[in-house]
């Protein structure tokens, strides 16, 4: 499918593997522009000689770090792209992190405050600055990663659940602010996708059931995630495919949605 996005530049955070990594992929083999941002620098560098394996046509493929924790960090990143590309056109929000798990009455304010100001205010901060760079477009996408833990929270996750949640609805807040200036502002929410964050859950319940990470994975899979139909870990590139849709032309028509990718794990319909 023709995106319709040659020439165009897509902002990724969290950039360095996983679900940003593969979007990055998709988005240069269309033969945008791609900034990878992320913390670490030789990550980046990495990851961004894999991407311009697949560029195609003029695309440039360039890395930026920032600290999405840090609105500084996050101002200084958007200041750059402004200055190298004339701004963004796209921008991928996939930097988060699974933050403090364990008994609610256990979690302190901190263990709260600090999944925030990664999984929430780190959207926010993206958003609020690369929302004018796409205005002074005149066109623009923007796609925010929730998480199936919005509509089914896992009750040792309530930090995350409740920053995921809000995700959604700052998407469709956005989306319909800022759709009078032909942005286009959308949310997916993955499920247990093999990523190195459920790679370190993987790893730390394995450690804790004295098993191999492969006999973690399939007792997860029973235990915990039962409805998964497809009765595997997904893809990175099963969601960077619905991303990557959402940053086309082709998704002319498409605001303020979710879209699931989520192997059936949600139980519910709605």
């Amino acid at each position: 499918m023709n995106l319709s996005i040659a020439g165009k530049t897509a902002v990724i955070t969290g950039g360095d593997s996983g679900i940003g990594l593969e979007t990055a992929k998709l988005l240069a083999a269309e033969g945008a522009n791609i900034v990878l941002s992320d913390l670490k620098p030789d990550a980046l560098e990495k990851a961004a000689e894999e991407v311009r394996k697949h560029a195609t046509g003029n695309s440039k493929v360039i890395t930026l770090t920032a600290d999405l924790a840090k609105n500084e960090s996050v101002i200084q990143l958007a200041d750059a792209v402004q200055k190298q590309f004339n701004g963004a056109d796209m921008l991928v929000n996939c930097a988060g992190a699974r933050g403090a798990a364990g008994d609610f009455l256990k979690l302190t304010d901190d263990d709260w405050y600090e999944t925030i100001n990664i999984d929430l205010m780190g959207a926010v901060r993206v958003c609020r600055a690369f929302i004018p760079q796409l205005q002074q477009k005149g066109w623009g996408r923007i796609v925010l990663i929730s998480s199936e833990n919005a509509y089914q929270p896992y009750e040792e996750e309530s930090p995350y659940n409740a920053c995921k949640a809000g995700i959604i609805n700052l998407s469709k807040c956005l989306s319909r602010a800022y759709s009078k200036d032909k942005l286009l502002i959308n949310c997916v929410s993955p499920a247990y996708i093999h990523t190195p964050m459920t790679d370190a859950m993987m790893e730390e319940l394995a450690k804790e059931r004295g098993t191999s990470v492969d006999e973690a994975v399939k007792w997860f899979l029973q235990n915990k995630r039962p409805n998964i139909t497809e009765q595997r870990r997904g893809e990175p590139h099963e969601v960077a495919a619905v991303i990557a849709f959402l940053c086309s032309e082709q998704a002319s028509f498409v605001n303020g949605s979710n879209y699931r990718v989520d192997g059936g794990s949600v139980e519910s319909a709605f």
